[in-house]
């Protein structure tokens, strides 16, 4: 199954997650198909979150599974769900 999920990358207690969709039998930090932004929940900076939207609803229609971070995150930008 493809799903998109958070990618963690950063340093140590520093936690910075690339928003990424791939084949659920992947490592967390494996491999990925598509790179569809980033998320930073410390929001160290003004741009903190980035979505490439078209992309993640491309995805949605082909069948990929958001997990429930990526779920809430997409959601914040205004990605839709069927």
């Amino acid at each position: 199954m493809v799903k998109i999920r958070l990618s963690r990358f950063g340093s140590t207690h520093n936690p910075h997650y690339r928003i990424v969709v791939t084949d659920s039998r992947r490592p967390r930090d494996g491999g990925y198909i598509e790179n569809l932004g980033h998320y930073d929940p410390r929001k160290t900076s003004e741009n903190y979150l980035k979505v490439n939207v078209e992309r993640a609803q491309h995805w949605l229609a082909q069948g990929a599974q958001p997990t429930d971070t990526a779920r809430r995150v997409l959601k914040s930008q205004g990605v839709k769900f069927s």
